[in-house]
């Protein structure tokens, strides 16, 4: 059975990435911050839901 992931929970990781990287968050600043974190999961998971075929490469780099 596969192993599922617990919900993303932007609040924990905001507050514990900060301060791995050592950087203050003035706690006025969390609302915003944990907002953008929810729609980039929502984008993030639009992206991972799509189906792509086996046979299918990744890309080694991006060219515009």
């Amino acid at each position: 059975m596969p192993e599922t992931c617990p919900p993303f929970d932007p609040e924990s990781y905001a507050a514990v990435t900060a301060a791995l990287l050592g950087l203050p968050l003035d706690p006025a600043w969390m609302g915003p911050i944990t907002a953008n974190l929810r729609v980039l999961a929502a984008a993030a998971a639009l992206v991972e839901a799509l189906p792509l075929a086996d046979e299918i490469d990744a890309a080694p780099r991006f060219e515009a």
